[in-house]
């Protein structure tokens, strides 16, 4: 009886997806089936799914995994200040459920909403990620992203050069030794242009991301990615098949990023940072590097914010297999952010190591190490120590 009750709610759930849903059949021993037959009956759907749209196209991530955090032992540079506790926990780090509607005519542009689950403090919380309305060559060879968008940077070298978002961010979004800069999604418009040889996504950004409950100041942001294929080729989010050859130049002007007050002087801050960036791809390896530096404009309190500074992020994979399904990668980070006092200069760097092995397209595999070696004060440096994750990255 169990059995027949799982099918049918199989069934279910497979025939409610679409206003012209497939028949489902059942046998006796609770088989389901796409075709009538002798001793099968029709399993009735009494609920459909609707929608005023052309094309209902639905996917998701998700981000499984255990982390032993072994942090270093005594106090920090300041004598005063302990470092953490070791820790160990079985994660939902992140996980994206993702809707696209095709309302148009052109089948290129389409309305989307990414739901994102985290972890805030313990419990798994929901938030929006991206809401949209993507518009396609609104001019030659250029599209437009309107509402909750992308920001220029981060989806690029998420799936061009770094390609393990599931164990770490990328150096401008790194909270624990990076200087924390941009996140990868926020209100505004965004542009998109795609050639062979040139790629330009640029936009107008409320400039607080996406995680902000408002805005922080009265100014908005304007950011940028360009990018040359050298070979004329990109990646098209197939690294293992591709061989391409990139360099980008990417930053943002935010103005009045936050308000700042030293004593009795108060100024709306701007924080202003350039980077340049390359990567070598083939199906058997990867190399990628960049530099950034960044200014918070500050003339009040050259110390307040660690996000303005200096750094550069390295990283390479290789690959194996006839598939290419076997992987060795490693990343160094260096930020130093920048003291009023030069001499007194601190850097915090991060080095991973580790290796993946992609199951199918579905799941892929990954098990690293990450050590932490901050200098930069006692905030930084309590999360020195040694990190070990191993990781499901599963996707549909």
């Amino acid at each position: 009886m169990k059995k027949i009750a799982l099918s049918a709610l199989a069934a279910l759930t497979l025939g409610s997806v679409g206003a012209n849903a497939t028949t489902f059949y059942q046998d006796a021993n609770g088989q389901v089936f796409t075709k009538p037959a002798e001793g099968r009956t029709e399993i009735k759907t009494p609920t459909s799914v609707f929608a005023h749209a052309d094309k209902l196209k639905f996917s998701g991530v998700a981000y499984l995994g255990y982390t032993y955090d072994d942090y270093k032992s005594g106090l920090t540079s300041d004598n005063a200040t302990p470092y953490k506790k070791d820790t160990s926990d079985f994660e939902v780090r992140r996980a994206y459920f993702q809707l696209k509607a095709y309302l148009l005519d052109d089948p290129k542009s389409y309305f989307r909403v990414t739901y994102d689950v985290h972890n805030d403090g313990g419990s798994m919380d929901v938030r929006a990620k991206y809401i949209y309305l993507y518009l396609n060559n609104i001019f030659a060879n250029t599209g437009v992203e309107i509402g909750l968008a992308h920001r220029p940077w981060h989806d690029y070298e998420e799936h061009n050069a770094w390609l393990y978002r599931s164990i770490s961010k990328i150096l401008i979004e790194d909270k624990k030794s990076g200087p924390d800069l941009s996140n990868s999604a926020d209100f505004g418009v965004m542009f998109k242009t795609r050639t062979q040889y040139f790629d330009a996504d640029y936009g107008i950004f409320r400039g607080e991301g996406y995680h902000s409950a408002g805005n922080n100041g009265t100014g908005m942001s304007f950011e940028w990615r360009t990018t040359a294929h050298i070979l004329g080729t990109s990646s098209h989010h197939h690294p293992e098949k591709n061989t391409y050859w990139d360099a980008s130049f990417y930053g943002q002007y935010n103005q009045d990023h936050k308000t700042v007050t030293v004593g009795t002087k108060t100024e709306n801050q701007d924080l202003i940072f350039g980077a340049l960036h390359t990567v070598y791809n083939q199906p058997n390896f990867l190399v990628a590097a960049q530099y950034v530096y960044s200014d918070d404009t500050s003339d009040i309190a050259h110390n307040v914010s660690a996000q303005s500074g200096s750094g550069y992020s390295i990283n390479g994979e290789y690959r194996m297999g006839s598939d290419k399904e076997y992987k060795s990668f490693a990343r160094y980070d260096s930020w130093t952010p920048k003291e009023e006092d030069s001499s007194d200069e601190k850097t915090n760097r991060s080095y991973i190591v580790g290796a993946a092995w992609k199951q199918n397209s579905n799941v892929e595999w990954v098990a690293n190490v990450i050590v932490t070696d901050n200098e930069d004060g006692s905030a930084k440096e309590k999360e020195n120590g040694t990190q070990y994750m191993v990781t499901a990255e599963v996707k549909f």
